[in-house]
């Protein structure tokens, strides 16, 4: 059986303000996430997704259940700095993780501040610039780069932590195209290549299309859990908690529903075409 790295039970979640306690932003969340695995969360603003993300390195504690990563519970004080040694954050605005002037001083910002010696911070700075192919830019100020080169130095940043697992809230909001692809074909590189358990929390249909499973959330619960081709089948489903389908599952549900006997687990547009092809012969 695959190594669980995060795990919750039954966790509950309400902020309190002025007001006292507010509805509950999570209500009865269990999940295992295995270790290795590229998981991506989906919902509409308001789902209790992003709550959920900050669940995973002891940001926020629940109000009730628990919440474990690689066996520690985030409500023990003693473990916090363990904790988020395991489960690395990146958020959705890399300006507010950007702290130093040039690139590689930021990346080494994190290990400094964990004690490490500095010819190990020099390694890890230059393979976690190299991760994200970076490297070039090692002497930049960050205020020069894109947003997608800006939000890589800020993985970059995290990726010097050397954690197992990195949680992304949202990383290519505030991206044009070229920057979420760019963020996104990191992501999967460090996954992928480097065994990194990647948690991807997104409202777009395309990046979430690209991860092994899918979680979608709706009022603080989880309404779907299974790979991509198997979730984006439910068409009616997702719609009618306000979210949509990757383009080309849209295209085949309406091919469909005009009487052409076409499957709908086509995500990329290749899968589609031969889909289409196939179903014309």
């Amino acid at each position: 059986m695959a190594e669980q790295i995060i795990k919750t039970e039954n966790v509950s979640f309400a902020y309190t303000g002025a007001e006292g306690v507010a509805p509950l932003v999570l209500n009865g969340v269990t999940l295992d996430i295995e270790a290795g695995s590229f998981v991506a969360v989906l919902g509409h603003n308001g789902c209790g997704k992003s709550t959920l993300a900050k669940h995973f390195n002891a940001i926020l504690l629940p109000s009730g259940g628990k919440v474990y990563v690689d066996g520690m519970d985030t409500t023990d004080e003693d473990r916090t700095l363990d904790i988020r040694r395991t489960v690395g954050m990146v958020f959705q605005n890399p300006d507010n993780q950007i702290v130093a002037s040039i690139v590689e001083e930021d990346v080494a910002f994190a290990p400094e501040n964990l004690g490490v010696e500095p010819a190990e911070i020099r390694r890890r700075v230059d393979e976690a610039l190299a991760a994200v192919d970076m490297s070039d830019y090692a002497q930049y100020a960050p205020h020069l780069l894109s947003g997608g080169q800006k939000q890589r130095v800020a993985i970059a940043g995290v990726i010097a932590m050397r954690p197992r697992c990195i949680v992304l809230d949202e990383p290519t909001a505030m991206l044009d195209p070229i920057g979420r692809e760019e963020v996104i074909d990191t992501i999967q590189k460090l996954n992928r290549e480097f065994g990194v358990t990647v948690v991807l929390i997104t409202h777009h249909m395309d990046e979430a299309a690209r991860a092994d499973r899918l979680i979608v959330m709706d009022h603080g619960q989880v309404i779907a859990d299974g790979a991509p081709r198997v979730v984006f089948q439910d068409v009616e489903g997702l719609r009618s908690v306000g979210l949509t389908v990757p383009e080309t599952v849209g295209l085949l549900y309406e091919l469909r529903q005009a009487g052409l006997n076409v499957p709908l687990d086509a995500l990329s547009v290749d899968e589609c075409a031969e889909a289409i092809a196939k179903a014309l012969k």
